[in-house]
């Protein structure tokens, strides 16, 4: 199914890739009512995950902001499938939850989880406009550098 939204991520230049399978027992989405809760997103891309370690160590802030990028594409992959490949569905991003993995002197997680924000409302619109925490935690599965959950109002 092809919408408005799908246009506005080709005109970014996203393409989305696979919804991932869960790596433990949960699972990827579930949808209550007019919710949609999206389990933590890993900064995963073609099947590798693309940062490993701290921000404000190993991984600079942008490269930490990408992370949050990558991750709030892997959000949106999960929104279509949950959809059945609808995204016009989406009524709103209510809240992003975001979790930096850094030092206990680091106080740029909003900076980092921006590129998730970013990216919501540059496809979504106003109905990216979104709640959200910003995190620090010492560290995260598989030493990934950011992870993002949702929770999205559907129609």
């Amino acid at each position: 199914m092809s919408g408005s939204i799908d246009e506005r991520l080709r005109q970014l230049g996203i393409e989305l890739p696979v919804a991932a399978a869960p790596a433990a027992n949960y699972v990827p989405y579930v949808i209550t009512g007019s919710l949609l809760s999206i389990s933590g997103q890993l900064p995963m891309k073609d099947g590798t995950l693309g940062w490993k370690g701290q921000v404000g160590d190993a991984v600079s802030v942008e490269d930490g902001q990408a992370a949050a990028r990558q991750c709030a594409i892997n959000i949106i992959a999960q929104i279509r499938a949950a959809l059945e490949g609808d995204l016009d569905r989406v009524v709103r991003i209510v809240r992003l939850g975001g979790f930096v993995s850094c030092g206990a002197d680091f106080g740029d997680q909003p900076k980092v989880i921006n590129g998730a924000s970013d990216l919501m409302v540059a496809v979504f619109g106003d109905k990216g406009r979104h709640s959200r925490a910003a995190v620090g935690v010492s560290a995260l599965p598989f030493g990934a550098s950011v992870e993002v959950d949702a929770l999205v109002e559907i129609a």
